[in-house]
C-alpha cells in the first residue's frame, strides 16, 4: 500500500524512515495521506512548475482552485500545485482570513479587491491579480456573512 505523507519537514525524514522500515512505500501521487494532527496553518507546502517542493505563506495566496484532483495555489508570484485535497486546505486554513465561494474555489479575504453582484444570488470577485472569482449560491450566504453584506 502506498501513502502520501503531509508532515513538517522536521518531522518528514523521521517518518519516511519509520514507515520504509515497516515496508510501506511513499508516494506523492498515493490516495491516502498521513499527516500530522497539529495543522499549521501559516503555509502550504506545495510545488513550482519544477516540481520542486515549496512552502507558500498563507497570506501569499490570493485564491486556490481546483480542477479535479489538481489543486493550484494563486499567488502574485505565480502558480502552484498542492498535493492536499481541497477540504484539507479548507480545514488548515484560518477561517478568519479565508472562505469557500464554490465548490472548486476558496479564496482570502485580504486579496478581494471588488465584490460585484450578480443574477441569481451570484457574486463576482475581482482579485488582487486581476481574475475574476464567482461565488455560487450555494456559498452566497456564508460569504455575505463573512464580508457583512
Amino acid at each position: 500500500m502506498k501513502f502520501r505523507i503531509s508532515v513538517s519537514e522536521e518531522k518528514r525524514k523521521q517518518l519516511e524512515d519509520y514507515l520504509a522500515g515497516r515496508g510501506i512505500e511513499i508516494d506523492d501521487d498515493a490516495e491516502f495521506v498521513i499527516s500530522e494532527t497539529e495543522v499549521r496553518t501559516d503555509f502550504i507546502t506545495a510545488r513550482n512548475d519544477k516540481k520542486e517542493r515549496v512552502n507558500i505563506s498563507a497570506d501569499e495566496i490570493i485564491y486556490i482552485e481546483a480542477f479535479g484532483k489538481d489543486i493550484e495555489l494563486h499567488t502574485k508570484e505565480g502558480t502552484f500545485f498542492a498535493q492536499d485535497r481541497m477540504y484539507q486546505l479548507e480545514e488548515a486554513l484560518d477561517k478568519k482570513k479565508f472562505i469557500r465561494v464554490s465548490k472548486s474555489v476558496i479564496i482570502s479575504r485580504a486579496h478581494v479587491k471588488k465584490i460585484r453582484p450578480s443574477l441569481s444570488m451570484k457574486f463576482v470577485l475581482t482579485m488582487t491579480n486581476g481574475d475574476l472569482v464567482d461565488v455560487t449560491r450555494s456559498y452566497y450566504p456564508d460569504f455575505k456573512n463573512f464580508f457583512n453584506i
